[in-house]
């Protein structure tokens, strides 16, 4: 489970209203280093399928990544990086963590309160249990803002790592970071039994 330290995450409500005209913004769908499990299916559709889809429908233009980010500090867009095994973040969340780095300046990053039992390992063995209270499971996106953005890449990028490990990566280099509630459906799914489980929680009602 990807863990943090939390600061106060900014809470979220999930809104059925229409998700307003978006500023533009670029996207990448990292399935990098994450094996066969975004190529699973969810409602009849490969989870990064779906993860693609919620970012189009919030307005952010999905790029190749090999294209490489210089094409969007070119831009001057945020970069948001989407990840396929949160596949049914909604298109309204996405949108929400674009307009808050563009009026913070901020990295903003999706997270849910952690939900597991976590035990210290103190000289290889298990101690005590870890308030709960204090932690935060990453899961999506991860959105930079233009001058973060750009600052980045002149010193070389992110580390080809999962998002908690880029997050912590950018505090350690002093990136001003802000943590947003995201909702339960954001989850992040890391085996087909969670994507069964997470089917059946976002299934629409009958």
């Amino acid at each position: 489970m990807s863990t943090l330290p939390p600061e106060e995450p900014t809470p979220y409500g999930a809104s059925a209203e229409p998700t307003p005209e978006l500023e533009p913004a670029s996207g990448v769908i990292v399935d990098e280093g994450r094996g066969a499990l975004p190529f699973a299916l969810i409602h009849g559709e490969s989870l990064v399928a779906t993860a693609a889809w919620s970012a189009g429908e919030a307005g952010i233009e999905l790029i190749d990544a090999s294209l490489g980010w210089d094409v969007v500090v070119d831009r001057e867009e945020p970069l948001v990086l989407h990840d396929p095994l949160c596949p049914m973040t909604p298109p309204e969340f996405l949108a929400d963590c674009v307009r808050a780095a563009l009026a913070t300046g901020e990295v903003v990053v999706g997270v849910r309160p952690v939900t597991d039992t976590v035990k210290e390992v103190v000289g290889g063995r298990i101690g005590a249990t870890v308030d709960r209270e204090s932690l935060v499971a990453v899961c999506s996106p991860l959105v930079l803002p233009p001058a973060l953005l750009a600052r980045l890449v002149g010193e070389g990028g992110l580390p080809a790592a999962g998002f908690a490990e880029q997050v912590a990566f950018l505090r350690e280099r002093d990136y001003p970071v802000l943590l947003v509630d995201a909702p339960a459906g954001a989850r992040r799914v890391t085996s087909v039994a969670d994507v069964a489980v997470l089917e059946a929680q976002t299934r629409p009602a009958r």
